[in-house]
């Protein structure tokens, strides 16, 4: 089919929570390709999914030959890819407990909340859990309600209770949304949709000391921040700190839906059989890719090599504050970074887009990039200057 062709089969067969533009038909490494052949560079890489890169070799190998073998079966038996799995996740995050597995982002926050809830219920019969605003944790009705951002709540009243909202990197405004009934505190290492915050160390150093003064659960959500991106497994080993429960998705296994919850120790008894349960969770299929995407990360360095190409596609973006008085400021860690812009980001997006770039939005008046971590310098520095030229296109000559 042509470009028009699928455009009005999505337009007729398809409810409207998106507003999708290019039809993408293929994509290979750090490039996707339209219906008419049209090539750009991916720099959402699926929105924080495609962190090896689009259909590499390792991934699509592993899921071609797993699939073949055993697809799926139940959790009423057990599957060697899975359990090989929660090994190498729990080892790699040092918190020395054990795994959850879900089918996304916003599954994996849902076991967290019910993990903590149903902790509470058993100490002292608390449950809140203090969020942060601008904070992302998922579409569900509990994670949007744990989701510090009016705009994705409305329209869904009555929301579940048990939530109350803090200021992100204000340790202070933290403290005061603690009650006698609260049982954890949830943060991302950095805020994604809420425009591509870090956290500060000391914020993160004293949600930790307060989990433990009160004792309660730090859950970090590394849905976004995960599987290298900053430059770390997650986004909270950037930090002094360790939570208690973490999530990640997204990237965990290169597109094949996934989630998992990991908990440390004292919280890796929580769930007993019955529970909390998922059909697909850590299927022989999801979690051969993941398998295979932690080894592409550990045998091609990735981590290291998001930290350099990180600060190479910084030093671009940079490049365009000193130029244009429209782009105030660049920020981020690693390859996940944001550039602040003074107006709409879309029109930059719909720019970078026409001049083969893609690039997000956040929060109001950030363009967010996610490359692969596989992507090369050369094809760094050539989406730069491709950017530039958008830039130019829109603003003129330079200020």
């Amino acid at each position: 089919m042509n470009t028009e062709e699928t455009k009005k089969l999505y337009d007729q067969y398809l409810m409207a929570t998106y507003k999708p533009t290019v039809v993408i038909s293929k994509a290979k490494g750090s490039r996707v390709y339209d219906a008419s052949g049209k090539q750009y560079y991916d720099m959402t890489s699926g929105i924080g999914v495609h962190n090896v890169g689009h259909c590499t070799e390792g991934v699509v190998k592993a899921v071609q030959e797993q699939v073949a073998k055993l697809g799926h079966c139940s959790n009423l038996f057990i599957n060697e890819p899975q359990a090989l799995l929660a090994k190498k996740l729990v080892e790699i995050s040092g918190l020395d407990g054990k795994v959850f597995f879900c089918n996304s982002g916003a599954e994996a926050n849902e076991a967290a909340i019910k993990l903590a809830r149903k902790w509470g219920a058993e100490n002292g019969g608390r449950y809140e859990i203090v969020t942060m605003r601008n904070s992302f944790h998922g579409r569900t009705l509990a994670t949007i309600t744990a989701t510090g951002q009016a705009w994705c709540q409305a329209g869904y009243d009555p929301l579940p209770v048990g939530f109350n909202y803090a200021d992100f990197n204000d340790i202070d405004s933290v403290k005061a949304a603690v009650s006698d009934k609260t049982v954890a505190i949830m943060v991302e290492a950095v805020q994604g949709e809420g425009g591509v915050n870090p956290a500060t160390e000391e914020f993160m150093a004293g949600v930790r000391a307060l989990c433990d003064e009160k004792n309660l659960i730090m859950i970090c959500d590394e849905v976004q921040c995960g599987m290298g991106r900053t430059g770390k497994w997650w986004g909270w080993q950037n930090y002094s700190v360790k939570p208690d429960l973490f999530t990640s998705a997204k990237s965990l296994a290169d597109g094949v839906p996934m989630g998992a919850l990991v908990s440390n120790a004292k919280f890796a008894d929580v769930f007993t059989a019955g529970a909390h349960a998922s059909t697909f969770g850590g299927n022989p299929l999801a979690s051969a890719a993941a398998l295979a995407v932690i080894k592409i990360i550990e045998d091609e360095k990735l981590l290291d090599a998001a930290v350099r190409k990180g600060e190479l596609l910084r030093e671009g973006l940079k490049g365009f504050v000193e130029k244009y008085s429209k782009i105030l400021d660049v920020r981020g860690i690693g390859c996940m970074l944001g550039m602040v812009v003074d107006g709409d980001p879309k029109e930059i997006v719909d720019a970078f887009q026409d001049m083969g770039i893609l690039a997000l939005t956040a929060h109001g008046n950030v363009v967010r990039f996610l490359p692969t971590l596989s992507m090369s310098e050369n094809h760094i520095e050539e989406a730069v200057e491709m950017m530039g030229d958008a830039l130019d296109g829109l603003y003129g000559d330079a200020e």
